[in-house]
């Protein structure tokens, strides 16, 4: 009993090494090692088991890395104990299904055709991993990318970007179980994966984007450490409109761009006119601008905002929701379930795709909020024109988890893609300048409140991923794929 559950168990562990390799732990080759463990695990076994052992992985792997969702379901949705256990656990379970198709497909079609023990499971784990970013409108969380953001390997993010960068960790983990399986046949594929991070060092010093001909722009970054829980209280309402008053006075004449994080109005924005009104009067007299996240309203349409309340102009609707948070998937089959999830604020409707930068004295700025920094191909398409990334975002649902420090982590792989300097504004934390190499630059302690005035420089020029997207990548993992698949049944039928 105990072998046959083992390899298992093993699957899950080394699942659960896939967190420790992104922020905050930082342990690059714990991602490395995880993938090959389960790429060894897959070498010999039938499609059955490569599934159930592609779920074990995934759902060690989500246990860990996304054990935050518990915070957010228990301590501000309300949710008993034991009911957040249990559906903090379905949803990383659910979740590990995906690995599990990843790990019955390789088996299936892919492992035993032309280069399919290593460049075959590379291909088919990238591609599992960008379908995940899609399903539901995508949960692309703990993509084994992300690790590499400090190491060599990080030259490769401005050419085909995360999706890129995971396929290297996929196809170091397959050259690393080919030399545990039989090393003299492994050796090649791990040199080679040795060589393509070599040449990742050499593109890090290939300057992709240059300074713009422009002033550098002084922002201030007001960070109100207003706990998730308080946030949408009535009794809280006016207090919170006080202190982004009195915590951006001192902005007002001495910064160009003063940014407040998401939904920092906790009302709609026609609700709160005067307020706002009063802002823009104070801002407009010192000759500075306000940037802000607040609900809007048009028609029957709820939104998730930014928008330029003084200096400028523009509205930016949030395109990628969350689910569950910001709208209820599959909402008219769910019938009586609905109850469970339908949390406040979960109605909103999507932004529509291509909107315009927001126009802050000349200055061409790409918007998101919160969730969809993690999106690549969605900050790509923003980055183009666009002088200087920027993003707000409530992280107060993380709570003082592991969550807030991988969130900051993907917006730092953004900036590395897009060659673009990021300003990141969030109501506890992470609020920081990320520089256009992926780098934080400066940051706010998170859970204080406080202020953070710094100066940004826009860049023009476009890197490679800003231009093709993930496109390029995803062709040749699907034509690795492929061939491994014509191959193993033009040998093995």
């Amino acid at each position: 009993m105990v072998r046959r559950i083992a390899p298992y168990l093993l699957a899950a562990l080394s699942g659960a090494l896939l967190p420790l390799a992104l922020a905050p732990f930082h342990l690059w080759w714990m991602a490395v090692i995880s993938l090959g463990v389960l790429a060894y695990l897959l070498r010999h076994v039938a499609p059955r088991q490569g599934a159930l052992l592609g779920w074990a992985h995934g759902s060690g792997s989500f246990l860990v890395g996304v054990s935050w969702i518990y915070i957010a379901i228990h301590d501000f949705g309300y949710y008993s104990v034991g009911l957040s256990v249990l559906m903090t656990a379905a949803f990383c379970i659910a979740m590990g299904l995906l690995p599990g198709v990843m790990g019955y497909g390789y088996c299936r079609w892919v492992r035993d055709g032309l280069g399919g023990h290593v460049l075959g499971f590379a291909a088919v784990w990238l591609l599992v991993e960008w379908l995940r970013s899609w399903v539901l409108t995508g949960f692309p969380w703990l993509l084994a990318g992300y690790a590499m953001i400090d190491t060599p390997v990080a030259g490769w993010a401005p050419v085909i970007g995360v999706f890129g960068l995971t396929f290297w960790v996929a196809l170091a983990g397959g050259a690393l179980a080919g030399l545990a399986s039989h090393w003299r046949r492994g050796l090649p594929p791990f040199i080679a994966s040795l060589a393509l991070a070599g040449l990742g060092l050499s593109l890090q010093q290939q300057q992709w984007t240059q300074p713009a001909d422009k002033a550098p722009l002084t922002v201030g970054l007001v960070q109100s450490n207003i706990s998730q829980d308080k946030k949408w209280q009535d009794a809280e309402f006016w207090a919170t409109l006080e202190f982004y008053d009195v915590a951006s006075q001192p902005l007002w004449g001495s910064t160009d761009l003063v940014i407040w994080p998401e939904a920092a109005v906790p009302a709609l924005y026609h609700h709160a006119i005067p307020y706002f009104d009063y802002i823009r009067d104070l801002a407009d007299k010192a000759g500075g601008a306000l940037i802000t996240g607040v609900p809007t309203r048009n028609g029957d349409d709820l939104y998730n905002s930014v928008m330029v309340i003084s200096g400028g102009e523009g509205i930016y609707n949030k395109q990628r929701l969350v689910p569950f948070g910001e709208y209820v998937p599959l909402r008219q089959f769910m019938g009586t379930l609905i109850s469970i999830f339908d949390l406040p604020l979960s109605s909103f409707s999507r932004g529509k795709p291509d909107q315009p930068h927001l126009d802050v004295k000349g200055w061409q700025l790409a918007g998101s909020i919160c969730y969809e920094i993690v999106y690549p191909d969605l900050i790509a398409r923003g980055a183009e024109g666009a002088d200087i990334l920027f993003t707000i975002s409530n992280d107060g649902w993380f709570g003082d988890s592991i969550g807030p420090s991988q969130h900051m982590q993907m917006a730092q792989m953004r900036a590395l893609e897009n060659g673009r300097e990021l300003i990141r504004v969030t109501s506890t934390g992470i609020t920081g300048l990320i520089d256009h190499r992926g780098q934080i630059t400066h940051r706010l302690p998170s859970f204080t409140q406080g202020t953070l005035v710094e100066t940004v420089q826009a860049r023009v020029g476009t890197t490679p991923f800003t231009r093709f997207g993930s496109a390029p990548i995803l062709i040749l993992a699907a034509l690795t794929a492929a061939l491994a698949t014509l191959t193993r049944r033009q040998t093995s039928p």
